[in-house]
């Protein structure tokens, strides 16, 4: 008998996670490891919303709650959709998840079935592929290019299209690389997915996080036909720093946030009662730290940007959004230390954690072996560092 189904047999974990837990193990050992690795900002919650919690919790809100989230939730959701984007969506057009992920997954659930495909541009978020591959449905990769800020073109997704596909994943800006497409660059997206009819899965989760002031387009804007077509993934993690807050939303249309609903009723129930609290707050209450944080990001991201293209033969895009960059380091591979020759970005990385002590997170992870990712959510001291670190392990490769 088979202990374990084929289907777990086939998922390895997330890499993100599995580097970030060697580098605190490390941690937990004395070792001081500088950790580009975790996708989540260095910053504490705002008090705003911590206190919103503290009251849900005096109060007694830790009971169940709705399946799908609480109303108030949804309204502040509504709000925010209507506030930032000129979205007006219904209360039935909204569900409340256990995070951003735990959104996509119960999504693809509802909508993918054997024999569909699934259009992701690489690079692309980890969990994209494997949550895709769990519904049964057969991811379709497209590599995007570094010359291109890494952003697929209509001709490339025309190209990626038969009559099997039934959904495109946005993610804008992105994880890994930090792009973002402008209006009119989504307007030619929007017109592919209305000609060929297939659903466009938005992942705004870093909406708020952008730089040099680049305007954020959410594509479901467009126009009611783009919008018909289009779900959106979001959530409050990256904006607010409550990633262990574990509060994701999707928007889109009834018939699908039904369906989610059900599977998310048969799996997780409701989300955290305190957490939805929180998030309300988050949504509706004052902005003012959300701008403080990405200011402190943008000032990392420009140093470490220009740090990274100082370093011969390394070259990295300067990021229009989220807070990770996106170097490559190609030219070291087939470079060796102690008789161990880099052949990948697995082995960079791995050669960084042992000889720098640095963690970043293998290229080949998002559909792109000559990257590497390095996440600047972390203090200014620690990218300096970090950098120093990583100048001196190259610099013994030969």
């Amino acid at each position: 008998m088979n202990v374990l189904s084929n289907r777990a047999k086939s998922l390895k974990p997330s890499p993100t996670l599995a580097i970030n837990a060697k580098a605190k193990s490390m941690q937990a050992q004395g070792i001081h490891v500088i950790s580009f690795g975790a996708g989540e900002p260095d910053f504490d919650t705002p008090e705003n919303i911590k206190q919103a919690a503290k009251k849900a919790i005096d109060e007694g809100f830790t009971k169940y709650t709705p399946v799908g989230g609480i109303d108030e939730l949804k309204d502040a959701i509504i709000k925010k959709f209507q506030r930032d984007s000129h979205l007006t969506y219904k209360r039935s057009e909204i569900i409340v998840s256990c995070g951003g992920k735990h959104s996509f997954y119960n999504l693809a659930q509802a909508i993918f079935d054997q024999g569909d495909e699934v259009i992701i541009p690489a690079p692309y978020w980890v969990s994209y592929p494997p949550m895709v591959a769990l519904a049964n449905a057969s991811p379709v990769i497209v590599e995007t290019t570094e010359k291109n800020e890494f952003k697929i073109t209509p001709e490339e997704l025309k190209k990626a299209i038969t009559p099997k596909t039934k959904a495109f994943i946005l993610n804008s800006p992105s994880n890994p690389t930090g792009s973002a497409y402008s209006k009119k660059e989504l307007e030619k997206i929007a017109e592919v997915s209305i000609s060929k009819n297939f659903f466009v899965i938005s992942d705004e989760i870093y909406e708020k996080i952008v730089y040099d002031g680049f305007e954020f387009t959410s594509i479901a804007s467009l126009s009611d036909e783009i919008k018909k077509r289009t779900i959106i993934v979001h959530g409050v993690a990256k904006t607010y720093a409550m990633t262990g807050w574990r509060i994701g939303y999707t928007a889109g249309a009834d018939e699908i946030i039904s369906a989610m609903n059900n599977i998310q009723s048969q799996s997780t129930s409701n989300p955290t009662s305190i957490a939805q609290k929180a998030s309300v707050e988050a949504l509706i209450g004052s902005q003012s730290e959300v701008e403080k944080m990405v200011s402190a990001f943008g000032q990392r991201r420009n140093y470490i940007v220009d740090r990274l293209n100082k370093i011969p033969e390394v070259s990295c895009y300067k990021p229009a959004g989220a807070f990770y960059v996106f170097p490559n380091f190609s030219s070291y591979y087939g470079k060796s230390f102690q008789g161990k020759k880099i052949e990948n970005s697995t082995h960079l990385a791995d050669f960084f954690l042992d000889v720098a002590r640095v963690a970043v997170v293998p290229g080949v992870e998002f559909g792109a072996d000559p990257f590497e990712r390095l996440s600047y959510a972390t203090s200014m001291e620690d990218i300096k560092e970090g950098l120093n670190r990583i100048e001196e392990a190259l610099n013994k490769l030969g």
